[in-house]
This record gives C-alpha cells, sequence and structure tokens, in this order.
C-alpha cells in the first residue's frame, strides 16, 4: 500500500490527522507505532484541535525531520536547508489545499466548534476533506524524500 492510501486508511481508522501521516511512514522512519502514535496525537486538529496548523502538516514536518533533518545544535547550514525543506513542503500542500491552518481548511465544512474531538461517524466523513487532506500530504513527502 502506497503512504498516502496508507495514511487516508490510518485516518478512516480512528487516528488524527497527524498520527495518520506520521504512522504511514514507519517504513521510512524507523518508528514503531506506538512511539509514533503518542508522538502525534498531540497535533491532531491543528494542535489539540486548537484549529492552528493542520496536523497533517505537523506529521509531514515530524516525517520530514526524522528522514532529512539533522541533531547537530550548532550546524546553523543544516537547519537552514532543513527549514527550507519544510518550507516547500507547506508551499506545495498550500498550493494544493490552499491553507496549511486546520480551520481555514475547515471553514466551509460545519464541522463542530469547541475544544472536544467530535466523534466518527458517516456524516463526520462526507463533511471533512481530511482522508483526502492526510493522503495528499503523504503523497507530497513521497515526492521530496524520493520515496515513490
Amino acid at each position: 500500500m502506497k503512504h498516502g492510501e496508507k495514511a487516508e486508511a490510518l485516518f478512516r481508522n480512528g487516528y488524527n490527522c497527524s498520527q495518520a501521516v506520521l504512522l504511514a511512514f514507519s517504513d521510512v522512519t524507523g518508528l514503531d507505532d506506538d512511539t509514533a502514535a503518542k508522538i502525534a496525537q498531540s497535533f491532531g486538529g491543528g494542535l489539540g484541535r486548537m484549529r492552528e496548523v493542520c496536523g497533517a502538516v505537523s506529521g509531514a514536518a515530524m516525517v520530514l525531520g526524522l528522514v532529512k533533518g539533522s541533531n547537530a545544535p550548532d550546524d546553523h547550514e543544516a537547519k537552514k536547508a532543513h527549514y527550507k525543506l519544510v518550507q516547500e513542503f507547506a508551499s506545495r500542500f498550500r498550493e494544493m489545499n490552499g491553507s496549511i491552518i486546520c480551520r481555514e481548511l475547515l471553514a466551509s465544512t460545519g464541522a463542530a466548534k469547541g475544544l472536544d474531538p467530535e466523534k466518527r461517524t458517516a456524516e463526520y466523513y462526507k463533511k471533512r476533506p481530511c482522508p483526502e487532506i492526510v493522503r495528499t500530504a503523504a503523497e507530497i513527502l513521497d515526492e521530496m524524500i524520493g520515496n515513490n
């Protein structure tokens, strides 16, 4: 199964947007599913359902960090190059989806207000672009990390 398809399936199975993207790339990142799900959980719903940066974008940034990041705190050039990579991802994501901000992506969907997660029902999936968003985030990642 391709990463995009896997991310969409994970989201449809109840994982949040950030978890779906990070978990879809476990074969590339080397993270076990339990650790990946816990790390990414806080970023769902635009960071704890506050509707800030889309969780799929945050999950993708985690994948980029694990695959292309540096662990040298004083390597300015590596940091600069990595930030450019994240910015490229964000630009491509924005171009495809119109925004990287969760509340803007969901503005016309009638998504429930508030800080608590919604129940996953058939109606939830009908009004949400999220399954497609996590799929496209994973597809962009595959192109960027040369994994397609």
